[in-house]
């Protein structure tokens, strides 16, 4: 009994349940549609929320197979449970083959075949990501950044609802921004030494100028892209204030109070990157970091009660 709820525990932790949190990004379309309660089908939302967080693990689990060697040099993930041999890599791939069986079964079943469809793309995109992809220079941080456009998508396949560019544009800022981030994060806690260049390949071609360059354009382009999505009219709001106040003030721009908590986000994760050196695992910088995920809340607060 004992052994069986190790490997479970092993499994479970394989599986990277922290990292379920970006899959957050899945419910962007349906909440800045302005339709989440008028229209949307907010269990069959939720459902492939759960769907697409079980894929994802499916894909940890392969890449971590593949990994295994490698990782084992690296300070930090040797200590995961497949690198480490505490789960079998058999096992390992056995579970994420039925992950991904069932989750593309049931796409099918309680979501629909948009859904279905964007599953597939992920699946492949993440497999190439594992065995080719993150080794190119840049390439490897622009499949992050698809990575993550294909979940708002998937959410919008998943709710029926139309997504605006700009929150596309601002998903692929903020993704590239904690992708450059994580890269400069490592070569931070690696160094120049062999095994950083071991662990991944690309560490070798940034340079710390080109990586700074990125991180900065990133950000830039993250806060630009998101305030313009905040001034366009397409962007519903309901807030009870537009029945009292003038015209002057009516406009339904009331998204733009969002934007100073943004910038604020965005300026304390480069604090992160530069001063605490910290940004190797942005889903465990979110959940560690007090004022960012204060920031972050608040943010997601203060947007929901300004559209809804």
């Amino acid at each position: 009994m004992w052994q069986t709820n190790n490997i479970l525990y092993h499994l479970i932790r394989a599986m990277r349940p922290r990292q379920w949190t970006k899959n957050a990004s899945l419910f962007a379309a349906a909440i800045f549609s302005g339709a989440l309660f008028d229209g949307v089908d907010i269990y069959r939302l939720a459902i492939a929320a759960v769907l697409f967080s079980l894929l994802s693990s499916a894909t940890y689990l392969i890449n971590d197979v593949k990994d295994a060697e490698r990782d084992a040099l690296h300070p930090i993930k040797k200590n995961r449970p497949i690198p480490s041999g505490r789960l079998s890599k058999g096992f390992a791939l056995s579970v994420a083959l039925a992950l991904v069986v069932f989750v593309l079964l049931m796409s099918v079943v309680f979501v629909n075949i948009p859904f279905f469809a964007i599953c597939i793309i992920y699946l492949l995109l993440q497999i190439s990501y594992s065995i080719y992809l993150r080794n190119i220079i840049i390439v490897d941080a622009l499949t992050v950044a698809v990575g993550f456009i294909v979940r708002v998508f998937a959410g919008g396949f998943a709710a029926d609802v139309s997504i605006s560019s700009w929150i596309i544009l601002s998903t692929i800022g903020l993704s590239l921004l904690l992708a450059f981030g994580k890269r400069r994060s490592e070569r931070t806690i690696l160094g120049s030494q062999d095994i950083a260049f071991k662990t991944r390949a690309t560490l070798k071609s940034y340079p710390d100028s080109l990586l700074d360059s990125m991180i900065s354009m990133s950000a830039s382009y993250t806060m630009i892209a998101y305030s313009i999505f905040c001034f366009q009219t397409g962007v519903r709001s309901d807030i009870f204030l537009n029945r009292y106040l003038p015209t002057t003030l009516s406009s339904p721009k009331w998204l733009m109070i969002t934007i100073p908590l943004v910038i604020y986000g965005v300026a304390r994760y480069l604090y992160v990157i530069y001063e605490k050196r910290d940004a190797e695992s942005p889903e465990r910088v979110l959940m560690s970091d007090i004022p960012l995920l204060v920031s972050v809340l608040m943010w997601g607060i203060l947007a929901f009660a300004i559209i809804y």
